[in-house]
């Protein structure tokens, strides 16, 4: 029985993930041995500082991709909105899984919504992007940084560090706890990361026995539809240093993408919308409005 490897994060929400693909994989491929190969990231290690400052959502990657260069995994994956915009050499996104809620989830243990909270409380993100578009609504609230995996965060929240927190409700709904959702930010009025909500699996590039095997997992509609946000994303130069947002659907005429940029000091908001039917150009379209608004002004001051 021939076997797959797959590189994983040892967080509780990356199992899952890996978990999951592992069992698509068997569902798909009966008889298939699929086994996990868990493994510490450097993104995983630096807590105490915000990822901007580290080196970005990167650093989840770099050893994972090390496994798959040296033969120790066939695949590794990915919460997709971690994955820089260009990969490194000798690596191919071999499919990506359905979405699912790409949404921002407002969770807190005393407040249903985040127009509830009192004038001075302390919100719970390190993500700039979320710090920008919570400035822009209320320029009363304190945002903190908050790092480390759901379970961490939740606990430090229950620890009354913090009067709310932000996540993705992905995560939390893959680990069984939607029940901690207060209420949902979501698009367009709230935009959530690039490719959030979306699963990718990344495999060593002309690795055709691989890429066969995860071929059937891959989701079109979100594959085409997080293309067109990392497109934008790639235009822009964007990456967790810069509060860049985009959120793109299937429409009856093709694809529908909006995209943001905010600024984390003043909470000004740059705001995109266009459709059409080619991802690239599409995210290359609604990049270039926001660029013509004067985002690079204000990603500049962010890089």
């Amino acid at each position: 029985m021939s076997v797959v490897r797959i590189a994983t994060r040892r967080s509780a929400l990356a199992l899952w993930q890996a978990e999951h693909v592992a069992a698509r994989l068997r569902a798909v491929h009966p008889g298939l041995g699929v086994e996990l190969v868990p493994m510490t990231t450097r993104g995983d290690r630096i807590l105490d500082r915000p990822l901007a400052e580290v080196g970005g959502k990167g650093l989840f990657l770099k050893e994972l991709e090390v496994a798959l260069q040296t033969g120790e995994a066939d695949l590794a994956v990915h919460s997709f909105k971690d994955v820089p915009m260009e990969l490194e050499p000798g690596f191919a996104i071999g499919a990506v899984l359905e979405r699912a809620d790409a949404g921002d989830a407002f969770v807190s243990n005393r407040w249903s919504r985040l127009d509830e909270l009192p004038a001075g409380a302390r919100v719970g993100t390190s993500s700039l992007r979320r710090q920008a578009q919570l400035r822009a609504l209320r320029p009363d609230l304190v945002p903190v940084d908050l790092r480390g995996n759901v379970n961490t965060r939740l606990a430090r929240l229950d620890a009354d560090e913090y009067e709310a927190i932000l996540l993705a409700c992905a995560g939390i709904e893959r680990l069984g706890m939607a029940t901690r959702i207060a209420s949902r930010l979501q698009p367009p009025d709230w935009l959530p990361a690039v490719a959030q909500g979306a699963i990718a699996i990344e495999c060593r590039e002309g690795d055709d026995a691989i890429l066969a095997r995860v071929a059937p997992l891959d989701d079109p509609a979100t594959r085409r539809c997080t293309a067109a946000e990392r497109a934008m994303n790639l235009a822009l130069h964007g990456n967790c240093t810069v509060p860049v947002a985009g959120f793109c659907i299937e429409i009856e005429t093709g694809l529908a993408l909006w995209g943001l940029v905010g600024d984390v000091r003043s909470g000004k908001l740059l705001r995109a919308h266009a459709q059409g039917d080619e991802p690239l150009e599409l995210g290359a379209h609604v990049a270039a409005s926001l660029l013509a608004q004067g985002a690079d002004d204000i990603l500049r001051t962010h890089r």
